[in-house]
Parts: structure tokens; C-alpha cells; sequence
């Protein structure tokens, strides 16, 4: 199963519908990681050490970091840009069969938008 980090804007509501759905589910909130505040650099950094798939809502940064890092050749476990203008329940539907579903690395180096 996939392991995920929200991004510090990621809606609260969706990271406890998912525990709540599997609550072995392996999902952590940056800032409880010491990453409050931390750039998108470092943030990515950090996911690619601990190898967890980010989700975010920042469309407008969080987009260009993942790209420059994969394109310099550094590790980069994914991001799901995930859209607000979903009911919660979608959503959380449609990350939890990418996390059960998903081969270990699979998204390593894209960025994808939810709804797939």
C-alpha cells in the first residue's frame, strides 16, 4: 500500500475520512513532521526520503518544484494534486483505491490530478 504525506493546505477532512476508511492507512501531515512552513523543495525532499506520494491542492507551486526535481534526476515519489470542487467522499474513494491498488513506485516522477 502507498504511503502518503498531506501538504500542510491538504483538507483535514479528507486525511480523517481516509484513516477512518483504513486506519492502518500509512498518512502523515507534513506539519506534524517538523515541516510546518517548509518551502515545496524541502517538502518534496523529505517525501522522497521517506518515500511517501504527496497530495496537495497547491496547483501553482507545488506543480513546478515536483517536475524540476524529477527532471534533475532526484527522487520524487509522486503528487496528487487533488481538486476542492469534489465532494469529500469522492475523493476519499478515489485515493483509496490508489493506495490499494498502486504498485510500490508507480508514480514515481508524475504529478496527477484527481479526478483521475
Amino acid at each position: 500500500m502507498l504511503r502518503f504525506a498531506a501538504d500542510e493546505n491538504f483538507n483535514n477532512d479528507i486525511v480523517r475520512g481516509l484513516k477512518r476508511r483504513i486506519p492502518d492507512l500509512d498518512i502523515v501531515r507534513v506539519q506534524d513532521c517538523g515541516l510546518r512552513s517548509a518551502s515545496d523543495p524541502d517538502v518534496l525532499a523529505w517525501c522522497a526520503e521517506q518515500n511517501r506520494v504527496l497530495l496537495s491542492h497547491d496547483v501553482r507551486t507545488i506543480t513546478r518544484y515536483a517536475y524540476v526535481r524529477a527532471a534533475s534526476g532526484l527522487a520524487m515519489p509522486g503528487v496528487f494534486e487533488v481538486t476542492r470542487s469534489l465532494p469529500l467522499a469522492r475523493l476519499i474513494d478515489d485515493l483509496l483505491v490508489i493506495a490499494e491498488a498502486s504498485l510500490d513506485g508507480e508514480w514515481s516522477g508524475q504529478v496527477r490530478y484527481l479526478p483521475l
